[in-house]
């Protein structure tokens, strides 16, 4: 790591401290959360990569969100599980900013991965007779590639800021993982430059995405109101409503966590706020875009018949062997 970095060569994680008497309870609920936002995730991928119902470009975006899910949660939540676990709250420098970059690629890979499947709805809706013309494989592939490229331009540009920044002060940060304004609070450098290059790049970067998100979604709405058909404009709404609420609580912590001025009382809150984004949204990802779908609700049915039906022939060709040998 850099030599302006070696004063300090670790920081303390003060996590939910205040809570302290309720780290075995905090770690079974989180530990649970985990668990589930990967089994989840691998199964949607699973599923989508085996049945050949679902290789559309909505299932194709799915599937990218998915995985890149499985890595969102696994940048953050096994390193706090572990704090939670042995009580050890240290993490080195370069382990710090290495999180910080991983947390900020993947968490702008997921605002253009958002945009992205916004775009392939309105599509769907607001455009049915183009859209197969439109969304086609290799359009899919190019957003796709886009989304993640992009991310990996932004985090690289955000990392540059960051190891500008000298640490020779206090090594305790508020929070249960490393975010940067808490890090960049630990600085005795000058941070003018810093604060103002990190706040342009992470606006030109996020704000584009979230405007294509919510753009897209005033369309599909209007679109949903002109459907003459209530049963029509019923179904439409049960989904566009699940992924609006979605990217309503994504983008609203980040707004809350990031742009809204830190009081006393909204200091602590933080913490609260930026679970809804880092841990909870790959757990309820899957549940919302891909496992309440009908297609993937029979994709689903499908594979656990495989399964089960793997099982009996092979219980049966078990027991045809027994008794061959005992023949």
């Amino acid at each position: 790591m850099r030599r302006n970095q070696s004063e300090i060569t670790e920081f303390i994680l003060l996590g939910f401290g205040e809570l302290h008497h309720l780290r075995i309870f905090l770690f079974i609920v989180f530990l649970v959360i985990y668990i589930l936002a990967m089994a989840t995730n691998i199964l949607t991928i699973l599923l989508i990569v085996t049945d050949h119902q679902l290789h559309t470009p909505m299932y194709f975006f799915l599937g990218n969100l998915s995985c890149l899910e499985t890595f969102y949660s696994s940048t953050i939540l096994p390193r706090f599980l572990a704090s939670l676990l042995t009580g050890d709250i240290t993490i080195s420098v370069q382990g710090c900013i290495t999180q910080l970059y991983f947390f900020a690629f993947l968490i702008g890979t997921e605002c253009c991965l958002l945009s992205v499947m916004s775009y392939d709805r309105y599509l769907a809706i607001c455009k049915p007779l183009h859209y197969a013309g439109v969304m086609n494989g290799r359009l899919c592939i190019q957003l796709s590639v886009g989304s993640w490229f992009n991310s990996i331009v932004f985090a690289s540009v955000f990392l540059g800021m960051i190891l500008k920044i000298q640490f020779c002060g206090p090594n305790e940060i508020d929070h249960f993982y490393c975010d940067s304004l808490p890090l960049v609070k630990l600085s005795c450098s000058h941070l003018s430059l810093v604060k103002h290059v990190t706040i342009i790049v992470s606006f030109i970067f996020t704000f584009p995405p979230f405007l294509l998100t919510l753009t897209s979604y005033v369309y599909i709405i209007a679109t949903i109101l002109r459907i003459p058909s209530t049963t029509g404009r019923q179904k439409a709404f049960s989904t566009c409503s699940s992924h609006l609420i979605v990217v309503c609580i994504f983008y609203g912590a980040l707004i809350i966590v990031y742009l809204i001025p830190k009081t006393e009382a909204m200091r602590d809150l933080n913490k609260i706020f930026s679970v809804l984004y880092t841990v909870l949204p790959p757990i309820a990802n899957p549940l919302i875009y891909s496992l309440k779908n009908k297609d993937v609700k029979e994709a689903l049915k499908k594979a656990a018949r495989k399964v089960l039906e793997w099982q009996f022939l092979n219980q049966r060709f078990k027991v045809w062997q027994s008794l061959t040998f005992y023949k």
